[in-house]
């Protein structure tokens, strides 16, 4: 049997095609696939910015006729360019795993001293969203003092928009992630001279990847989307042994979500959704058409919660209450082979080191992130407080294997996957920590639980609450089960009376 899958022209599009069409072939190796690549009314509109053209269709829409006529059988997406409305007589039916939803910064490093110098920077983006939740987040997350923050329109693929950062008086280039990961990824001979190219671009370029919950991404963002005509139920049964469930359906909700707030990819918002064992993440932030901020990074646990009790049972209830150590600097010297640098605490990264403008770093959450900024310190990215076990997503981008080191107390839990140095120790202050008429406790870290119940052994029998990753596994090792909120305000909001 012979299948036609369309997809735009571009090498992006052409690759995300070829995905498609391995995927299908490895699951029917009798299939035979043939490409039809074609311009959308996007790429031939060059000029003008995204947000000033039609909001339905202008990537998809002459793809949808050519299915509805039989000029193909399926059309390969990038999901974030469908209109966000359903069409009647098409339909989304597979989607591959997803690529990195979040989105990458990139900054001329020749550039970097000029905007050290004068606290202007200027970036290309085509995107309101970006635009509208990185003005913020920047300002705090580069290690310069900013005074002005120009975003610039910019249109064309990912190599043109490379090329037109070093052809333009311009610091800066905002990109999805998965595209870039896509392009340097491809496999096929005839994408080679791009790679040299993109690599070459990288090459002089600082990079951050920017977090989800500061900026969630477009919705469906590093998802395909394979579309069929509704009534082609032979090419259905083709095509749904490939669908990646999870990915469709983290998809779907952030379409579901966009579409609640009115719909449109002009919109200035974005939504992301990350499904983890422990439940559903989802982060919303923008501004919708009515002028309202939206600002959300909730968690949908993946079971049920004990009952909420009065604030009196709870503890902490302010971060003062556990101030039980002091910190003493141990000593260190960064291993001159280490490539990569993961800092769980800002004040794990030691004053006097000097980090190179080559080397990455990479920390445990976003306040880290600020407080190195403000040192001066280029943070490449973060965990977004999910632990140290959250996938970085980076080596596509570094281009080479990364020699990690993890940067931390003398107290932390090991783990087999990172070296870890040891900067600093904790130093218990005087005085016995007191739990009198307290049932439900939050902990932000293995050491403090330990410290806790050597002085009240009967903590035990409470119930115990954490943030994801390192303290969720320390106390799993400690025999303790606990109840995952992704921080502590969130906890005392929905688990208080």
């Amino acid at each position: 049997m012979r299948l036609t899958i369309a997809s735009r022209r571009s090498e992006l599009a052409r690759i995300q095609a070829h995905q498609v069409g391995e995927a299908l072939q490895t699951i029917h190796p009798q299939l035979e696939i043939k490409y039809s690549f074609h311009e959308s009314l996007g790429d031939r509109n060059q000029n003008d910015p995204l947000w000033q053209m039609p909001e339905k269709g202008v990537f998809t829409q002459d793809f949808r006729e050519g299915l509805l006529k039989g000029e193909f059988d399926l059309v390969v997406h990038s999901w974030k360019d469908l209109a966000i409305d359903d069409d009647p007589k098409t339909e989304i039916v597979a989607t591959l795993p997803r690529a990195d939803a979040r989105d990458l910064l990139l900054v001329r490093a020749g550039r970097w001293p000029e905007v050290e110098r004068t606290g202007a920077i200027s970036i290309l983006t085509s995107s309101p969203r970006r635009a509208y939740n990185l003005d913020s987040f920047l300002r705090s997350a580069l290690p310069s003092r900013l005074t002005g923050l120009n975003f610039v329109n910019v249109r064309g693929n990912v190599p043109t928009r490379l090329r037109k950062l070093f052809q333009t008086e311009v610091d800066g280039l905002i990109v999805a992630k998965a595209a870039l990961d896509r392009l340097l990824q491809a496999k096929q001979q005839e994408f080679s001279a791009t790679q040299t190219e993109l690599r070459t671009a990288l090459s002089r370029c600082r990079w951050m990847v920017l977090p989800l919950s500061e900026n969630p991404a477009a919705p469906a963002q590093g998802a395909l989307a394979v579309e069929i005509v509704r009534k082609r139920n032979d090419v259905r049964e083709l095509v749904t042994p490939i669908n990646c469930a999870e990915t469709f359906a983290a998809a779907a909700r952030e379409r579901e979500i966009l579409r609640g707030h009115g719909g449109g990819c002009h919109q200035k918002i974005g939504v992301s959704v990350l499904r983890r064992s422990f439940g559903e993440i989802t982060s919303v932030r923008g501004l919708t058409d009515e002028g309202e901020a939206l600002n959300n990074w909730t968690l949908r646990p993946s079971g049920p919660r004990p009952p909420k009790v009065s604030k009196e049972s709870m503890w902490p209830l302010g971060w003062s209450d556990t101030d039980w150590f002091t910190r003493e600097q141990i000593p260190a010297k960064p291993d001159t082979g280490t490539t990569a640098l993961w800092v769980a605490k800002a004040d794990a990264l030691p004053n006097d080191w000097q980090v190179k403008s080559e080397q990455i770093v990479w920390v445990s959450g976003v306040p880290s992130w600020k407080r190195l900024a403000r040192r001066g310190v280029w943070v490449n990215g973060c965990a977004e407080s999910l632990g140290e076990h959250e996938p970085t997503g980076i080596e596509t981008i570094a281009g080479s294997e990364l020699k990690w080191q993890k940067l931390t107390h003398s107290e932390s839990d090991t783990t087999a996957s990172m070296p870890t140095v040891a900067t600093y120790r904790l130093i218990p202050k005087n005085g016995k920590p007191t739990f009198s008429g307290k049932s439900y406790f939050f902990w932000r870290s293995g050491s403090s639980f330990d410290y806790a119940l050597s002085h009240d052994p009967g903590l035990r029998q409470m119930t115990h609450f954490c943030g994801p990753g390192n303290t969720q596994r320390a106390l799993q090792q400690r025999g303790i089960e606990p109840f995952v909120f992704l921080d502590h305000a969130q906890w005392l909001e929905e688990m208080s009376l």
